[in-house]
């Protein structure tokens, strides 16, 4: 494995199935038996599904991850073959369990979803990862905050200060806290971040506010550069030390399921910053490649090809009126 190979970005996070169940209806729990319209195991996991959309969005991935020498962890690896992305950088254990999530899809295309938790989200710590494993690339982004626990603010903080000692930019999500961490634990990890997008839900329990903007505030006082804070069918809020938007979401998409949808908003953005392009045209983009997201059964399904979201965004553009 040659780790001084160049690429556009190192993604280090999650790489789980997800098993789809679609449509449930909540009364599922009081029912002996219940049939499903489809059930379907797809690729699940912040990391790897940011690897499969940004390679279909045309940028060279190199995924960082942790699985167990098991079935579930045969079939990520035969789909990351199939999907072109590599899996040299995926380690795998045989002491852990690759995690599974059911996801129950309700009609509404909001999801729960139910986890194993012995599987490798959990297990997967510091001494599964060589921090060399992101050298060579372009950019970093830590796929979610809290989503690996063991991969914590202290290690954080290491991989952060190697990424910015190659270079390189780095980017990051969060999900909401497993083991009741809160923002002091990962204060000095943030103050690397130049791009931090959470959802309106995890950055409220973060920083204890409500208000968008005091909620962008505390983060940037952390010394995040740049926070994208997704608020639903709203968009997205931009702000930084100079400049503050909300950059509005495609309004013609229909909720099938939001799985991944962050994960695709994620993908879009980082592919046009990786090509230079400016926060109002990344916002923008994002947007759509999260619309496309939440059309299709599972994270991974939509987005097909860079042309199909470049095609999203040229009606986006139309629908917003905004300017490319």
């Amino acid at each position: 494995m040659n780790k001084e190979k160049k690429c556009d970005i190192a993604i280090v996070g999650a790489a789980i199935a997800d098993l789809q169940v679609y449509p449930v209806s909540k009364e599922i729990t009081n029912m002996a038996s219940y049939s499903a319209q489809s059930m379907e195991m797809k690729v699940g996991g912040d990391a790897i599904n940011e690897a499969f959309v940004i390679t279909r969005l045309g940028h060279d991935v190199r995924l960082i991850s942790c699985i167990g020498d098991d079935s579930t962890g045969k079939f990520l690896l035969g789909q990351c073959e199939k999907n072109g992305v590599s899996t040299d950088y995926i380690k795998v254990d045989p002491e852990k369990i690759t995690s599974l999530n059911v996801g129950l899809i309700w009609e509404d295309g909001e999801r729960t979803f139910i986890n194993n938790k012995s599987g490798s989200i959990w297990t997967f710590g510091p001494d599964d990862l060589d921090l060399s494993a992101i050298d060579g690339a372009k950019m970093l982004c830590f796929a979610s905050i809290f989503n690996n626990p063991l991969l914590d603010g202290k290690f954080m903080v290491q991989l952060f200060e190697r990424a910015k000692a190659g270079g390189m930019k780095i980017a990051a999500d969060i999900v909401a806290a497993k083991n009741g961490e809160t923002i002091d634990d990962v204060r000095e990890a943030l103050s690397y971040i130049d791009y931090f997008f959470p959802n309106y839900d995890e950055a409220a329990a973060l920083t204890g506010k409500s208000d968008i903007d005091e909620i962008a505030d505390v983060l940037l006082e952390c010394g995040v550069k740049n926070v994208i804070l997704k608020i639903g069918k709203r968009g997205c809020l931009v702000k930084n030390s100079i400049e503050r938007f909300i950059t509005p979401a495609y309004p013609k998409a229909t909720v099938v399921d939001t799985t991944g949808a962050g994960d695709n908003f994620a993908s879009g953005f980082l592919s046009c910053i990786m090509e230079g392009k400016s926060l109002e045209e990344a916002s923008g983009f994002a947007n759509c490649t999260a619309s496309l997201a939440i059309e299709k059964i599972g994270a991974t399904t939509a987005i097909r090809s860079r042309a199909q979201a470049d095609e999203r965004y040229a009606d986006y553009l139309r629908e917003t009126g905004l300017k490319k």
